[in-house]
């Protein structure tokens, strides 16, 4: 998608919508005809933290990239996976299951994530595996596969 690396943890929208515009070449007239609104408004849109989804759905479709998408991984990096616990019948409970790893869930996109910030040294290998609930091995893996990919 776009070149410049994109971070789960803090999404800014209108930031990546923007680069995706300029990659894909589009005019501002073109914008503001497809979008009925004046050229303020699509400058807006790019200087805001969050969009409407009717909003994001219609930029998803133009520009051919599934912004909702960034969101989702977000929620796969930053929010534990939760489970029903129905012992009580009459009280049900969502209970968060910490360094519960579900198989296949990592993305090209979030895998280059985790490695790059191991790399630039903003997190410790052992940080790595405590915060996304990676194992080891799997950690292993990665680097070994995508530092061949890249060298």
């Amino acid at each position: 998608m776009i070149n410049k690396k994109i971070n789960f943890k803090y999404i800014h929208i209108g930031d990546l919508i923007q680069l995706k515009v300029i990659e894909n070449g589009l005019s501002l007239s073109f914008l503001c005809k497809t979008f009925n609104c004046s050229e303020k408004e699509v400058s807006d849109m790019y200087t805001a933290e969050t969009l409407d989804t009717e909003i994001l759905l219609i930029w998803s479709k133009l520009l051919g990239y599934d912004f909702f998408r960034i969101y989702s991984e977000h929620l796969i990096l930053y929010s534990p996976q939760t489970r029903v616990n129905t012992k009580d019948s009459e009280k049900v409970t969502i209970q968060k299951k910490k360094g519960e790893f579900r198989k296949n869930i990592y993305t090209r996109g979030m895998i280059e994530f985790i490695l790059e910030s191991l790399e630039l040294g903003e997190k410790q290998y052992k940080e790595v595996l405590q915060v996304y609930g990676i194992p080891s091995s799997t950690l292993n893996k990665w680097m070994d596969k995508y530092k061949k990919i890249e060298d």
